[in-house]
């Protein structure tokens, strides 16, 4: 027999495979970015702060669209929010086209920043609606659950995105860069957002048809406040600077991975290898948030993270200091202890800031403007020094201070703990 609590559980759970598929959707977009930077390098002839501009263009929109992305989910609730920022995202993709058409880089920028205000939208709705589906317990496991198969987009994203940017026109062997084969590498570009837009159109229609269903299992209704109050939280303010750290340290190392496992003091590895490559750095994040999202089961979210934190310092540090295949296989092990990092900042986050959830989750969907600065200052570095090894300081400094913020949280119980404890 199925009971009123039966039925719930079962909702929750189909909602929650529904929410999950957006995970992966906007974390293949997101790893897109990677092989991109390398392939503008090359047809537009960047410097590497030039190149980075396509991160900054990415990232800055969280930091000026979260805000304003808090209030939408709060008058529009999850499922609604959800589709519109699909929309949004496929409008960015077909904005890509008329750009490289006009043989205009600001304009690449521009759709870039379109299709990132849509998945700014998409990250504050589904981020705190994984964490609701279920009990509060088993917050930190759920959105890690979730963002593993982000890691997967992230994961399939550099490797697909390597095969069609950086083959071909100005990548092929011994060409030069032409006014041919700068055709030929804008095309390529114009087919990755084109078939990203398609993809995003799928899965808008594919939310749309299941929104009744994650409406049901959704909370009754998101708070109507002003994401500004997340700011009256210390615990808030905290969570977002650690995101912005954690996003910028992630961001810069992916940024950079092609043309650092490229370069001839390193691997000296075809430009095309060198960006399939990158694949094992995100694909290290999957297989570790499958992994943590076990281990979250039995092991303080806290300590897991201080673990994590400690061990990519060290191998960023090492990626700084040494070359060859030792720096090559250092850089790309990072990504394994990246991965339950995101997730676990996000729940410790909520489980401890006093502000309405919407605005707490508002306030640390802007902290990933990281991603937009960090890398810019990596980059400045890189092209200072002649070199992209000096560079990975800046994410070792990062992983230092994310250390800080999980020791923190190990010695602050959350606000249901210090309640239960209270009661007793």
């Amino acid at each position: 027999m199925t009971t009123p609590d039966t039925g719930k559980r079962q909702g929750a759970g189909l909602a929650f495979a529904y929410v999950t598929t957006l995970f992966f959707a906007w974390g293949f977009a997101t790893s897109l970015i990677d092989p991109l930077i390398a392939a503008v390098k090359r047809v537009f002839d960047l410097n590497n702060a030039e190149a980075f501009l396509t991160t900054f263009a990415w990232f800055i929109a969280y930091g000026l669209m979260s805000l304003p992305a808090a209030s939408v989910l709060s008058k529009l609730g999850y499922s609604r929010s959800i589709i519109g920022a699909l929309i949004v995202m496929v409008a960015g993709c077909l904005i890509v086209p008329a750009a490289t058409a006009a043989d205009w880089y600001p304009g690449v920028l521009i759709a870039l920043f379109v299709i990132a205000s849509g998945v700014t939208l998409l990250q504050v709705a589904a981020n705190p609606l994984v964490a609701e589906l279920g009990s509060r317990k088993g917050a930190s496991s759920r959105l890690n659950l979730s963002q593993a198969f982000n890691s997967l987009g992230t994961t399939v994203g550099p490797w697909l995105g390597s095969h069609v940017l950086l083959t071909g026109g100005v990548f092929a062997a011994g060409a030069v860069v032409t006014a041919a084969t700068r055709t030929q590498s804008l095309r390529s570009i114009d087919m990755a957002f084109l078939g990203m837009g398609s993809f995003f159109a799928l899965v808008a229609v594919f939310i749309f048809t299941a929104r009744k269903k994650i409406n049901a299992a959704a909370p009754a209704s998101t708070e109507a406040v002003s994401p500004l109050k997340a700011l009256s939280s210390p615990w808030a303010v905290f969570g977002a600077l650690a995101i912005f750290l954690y996003v910028g340290s992630e961001v810069a190392i992916g940024g950079m991975l092609t043309n650092f496992l490229e370069s001839p003091e390193i691997l000296n590895a075809p430009i095309e290898t060198a960006g399939k490559m990158v694949a094992l750095y995100w694909g290290g994040a999957m297989i570790g948030r499958f992994i943590g999202s076990a281990v979250l089961t039995r092991v303080r979210p806290g300590i897991v993270l201080a673990f994590c934190t400690v061990a990519a310092a060290i191998l960023c540090l090492t990626v700084s200091q040494l070359g060859g295949p030792t720096a090559a296989y250092a850089v790309l092990s990072i990504g394994l202890f990246n991965s339950i990092m995101f997730p676990t900042i996000f729940t410790l986050t909520l489980e401890r800031s006093t502000a309405p959830t919407s605005a707490t989750s508002g306030l640390l969907v802007f902290g990933i403007i990281g991603g937009a600065l960090l890398p810019q200052i990596a980059a400045h570095i890189a092209d200072a020094a002649g070199s992209l090894q000096p560079a990975f300081i800046v994410p070792t400094l990062g992983y230092v201070g994310l250390t800080v913020f999980a020791i923190a949280c190990i010695r602050t119980k959350a606000r249901a703990e210090v309640t239960t404890t209270a009661a007793h």
